[in-house]
């Protein structure tokens, strides 16, 4: 890719609104000091402060992962509330940077004005340890998305590793989806066996998220998404966040931006542009596309959908507005 389309995507992701749906990089604000700092550049991990700005990023969607053996079946509240602490101390050291926003209002003022936008959400719902309460107080905490089951069977669903035998949604998993819209927390159905994937779209009355997962069509990954998944997801009102991690791009050896690239074409051209979304999956990937290194190379992004004829304003609506109009349905408006 040649320098002048680089520099030319570079000035048109300082014009736009990019929007990433899914990191991990909150498990990073644990480290020892001195290991890494989000308001400074790191030679560790793919998100901080300065390179998010590179990247030329606007919200930044941070999970909050609860699902590791050592956590499960008890312990997983335990382990968010200490990952919500860590979160909440890093945004508050760079409040001069970076609001977290928890309604329409704020995301609106926060994009206006300038700084990062920084949402909180939840990858598992083993965190709610069966309980609806917790659901709330997780909510009063700043939550405001939460994928319901990473790959196992929980309480709520069963999710992509269970496999032929695997269910869908559970009862308590129905009673969660509908508190989740009347709350206004996003609905993130990665990670889902089909059956919970469908059920999940059956019952949820505000548009469903798959923060990040690839097209089956290009790349055939359990992770990620048939035709006939990728058709419901649309015409329920929902975006998917195409994710940056090589074994969801393609099984192919030497993977590059064009294997990436084919999924955008193959879902905008099946079914529209206006489902696509990103959600990079930033450190929470043990390895890289080269050239997507970390968030600061996403101008190589852009370039590479500009070569692949997409326009400027199917571009500006693929890396945030898409996901931005979403979120707008389903976060509410400050005091209801």
């Amino acid at each position: 890719m040649n320098d002048g389309n680089l520099e030319c995507a570079s000035e048109n992701n300082a014009k736009i609104l990019i929007a990433d749906g899914h990191c991990d990089t909150i498990h990073l604000f644990c480290k020892p000091k001195g290991e890494y700092s989000f308001h400074v550049e790191n030679n560790t991990g793919h998100i901080d402060l300065p390179r998010l700005r590179r990247g030329g990023v606007n919200l930044q969607c941070f999970a909050v992962c609860c699902v590791e053996p050592r956590y499960t079946p008890c312990g997983a509240l335990r382990r968010t509330l200490v990952l919500f602490e860590h979160f909440a101390r890093e945004m508050g050291n760079n409040s001069n940077n970076v609001a977290v926003v928890k309604n329409l209002d704020e995301l609106e003022r926060t994009l206006n004005g300038g700084k990062l936008a920084a949402l909180l959400t939840v990858e598992g719902g083993e965190a709610l340890e069966g309980e609806l309460e917790v659901l709330h107080c997780l909510y009063h905490l700043g939550m405001r998305g939460m994928g319901l089951t990473w790959n196992h069977r929980n309480e709520l669903a069963d999710g992509v590793g269970v496999g032929s035998a695997a269910g869908g949604l559970t009862a308590f998993g129905r009673e969660v989806v509908s508190e989740m819209n009347k709350l206004g927390i996003m609905v993130d159905a990665s990670h889902l066996s089909p059956r919970s994937f469908y059920d999940v779209l059956e019952h949820s009355s505000s548009p469903v998220v798959v923060t990040h997962a690839n097209a089956a069509g290009v790349c055939n990954h359990r992770r990620n998404l048939d035709d006939s998944q990728l058709r419901a997801l649309r015409d329920q009102g929902g975006t998917i966040g195409i994710c940056f991690y090589p074994p969801f791009t393609t099984s192919a050896p030497g993977v590059n931006l064009d294997h990436l690239l084919d999924h955008f074409c193959y879902i905008a051209e099946r079914f529209g542009t206006g489902m696509l979304a990103l959600g990079s999956d930033f450190d929470g990937i043990q390895e890289t596309i080269p050239g997507l290194e970390d968030v600061s190379h996403l101008p190589a992004l852009t370039a590479g959908l500009i070569k692949r004829g997409f326009n400027m304003e199917e571009i500006r609506m693929i890396l945030g507005g898409n996901f931005l109009q979403v979120l707008g349905k389903i976060l509410k408006e400050q005091g209801t």
